[in-house]
């Protein structure tokens, strides 16, 4: 089976397609086209400049995406159709429906959130591996899944495919949307998330004079959810309160942003270590653009073998913890006695897992 997968929730317009046979995934090509450049100077993603954008970008990675795939026959359709920004995953649902009627094919609508999940188990385009449902349930499931990104944080209790409960989420900004804000707080520019885990990394080890100790929101609350606007107000202040020279100095946007990711590292292992523990579950799953921080990810692994906890660990390739194709049309595997017809294909902005 060849199926072809189309991601547009955001600011990324991607297109894979993937090849499953025996048990085996291959991804022919996968396509990405940022608009990091274009929403930069607003600090944000402008919405229906994204959506402008998407329109230009599909038809061009389409064509990229056939030909470095080899134009193979398609039995498959997918596409994101929630949740995300609406205006943008339009664009990717009108785009799939010209080509499901230039095919006579019918379209899987995935669920962007379950697609970060499916994520970890993609690997580089051209390198194939065995998947084995059964095993999978045996060996990983149940799991607790952290869901970390701009737009979201949740911590969800994966029973089965397909089978979520929802633990816990932001009330507020989500991980992501937080780092932007302080990032922008202290002009480094945007996306927020790489580059304050940029600085952190370069005061790893450095004697730094300032001293900033900032809240972890929520974190004793015996509840799963999130809440990242305080921090990012105890960040304001912090910086509001400093002299002109203070702010503009390397010392201190070093520290500030070392202490930016830890206090939200801290708050998003300890939620998840405890719920891993309430539930008794066999693993951890991160997903999402977050969960590409090297710091994230190497705490969790201490915290683990520290605590000695027999939890496997799992992380998406850094490729794919941002919006790709690739994980739609992968999670679409999974759904595909679910396919429907053109018309019922609708986005949903505020779909749930």
């Amino acid at each position: 089976m060849t199926i072809l997968g189309i991601e547009t929730s955001c600011d990324d317009t991607s297109i894979a397609i993937l090849k499953v046979e025996d048990s085996k995934l291959k991804i022919l090509s996968n396509i990405v086209s940022s608009q990091v450049k274009v929403h930069a100077q607003y600090g944000g993603v402008y919405p229906f400049l994204a959506k402008r954008e998407h329109q230009k970008n599909l038809p061009i990675v389409f064509n990229k995406a056939v030909t470095k795939a080899k134009n193979p026959k398609i039995d498959l359709l997918a596409v994101t159709v929630g949740p995300g920004l609406e205006p943008c995953l339009w664009q990717g649902i009108n785009f799939v429906k010209n080509l499901a009627e230039k095919l006579n094919l019918k379209i899987v609508p995935v669920n962007h959130l379950e697609a970060h999940i499916f994520a970890n188990w993609l690997f580089s385009p051209g390198k194939d591996f065995n998947f084995h449902s059964s095993v999978f349930k045996k060996n990983i499931l149940p799991a607790i899944c952290l869901i970390v990104s701009g737009g979201h944080t949740q911590l969800v209790l994966m029973k089965d495919i397909g089978e979520y409960k929802i633990l816990g989420e932001t009330r507020d900004d989500a991980a992501g949307e937080c780092l932007d804000k302080t990032a922008r707080i202290l002009s480094l520019g945007y996306p927020g998330g790489p580059i304050i885990a940029k600085k952190a990394k370069e005061a790893k080890n450095k004697k730094l004079k300032f001293k900033i100790n900032l809240p972890r929101p929520m974190i004793s609350q015996k509840n799963y959810d999130f809440s990242f606007s305080g921090l990012k107000t105890a960040v304001l202040y912090d910086f509001q309160a400093r002299s002109l020279k203070e702010r503009k100095s390397k010392e201190y946007i070093l520290a500030m942003a070392k202490e930016i990711q830890q206090a939200v590292i801290d708050v998003l292992i300890a939620k998840t270590l405890r719920a891993t523990k309430e539930y008794k579950v066999k693993s951890i799953i991160l997903g999402g653009g977050v969960a590409a921080n090297e710091e994230l990810r190497k705490q969790f692994q201490l915290k683990i073998k520290n605590l000695k906890l027999k939890t496997n660990f799992l992380a998406p390739k850094k490729e794919f913890c941002t919006d790709n194709g690739a994980m739609t049309a992968f999670t679409a595997y999974f759904h595909q006695g679910e396919s429907k017809e053109l018309k019922k294909v609708e986005a949903n902005a505020n779909l749930r897992l």
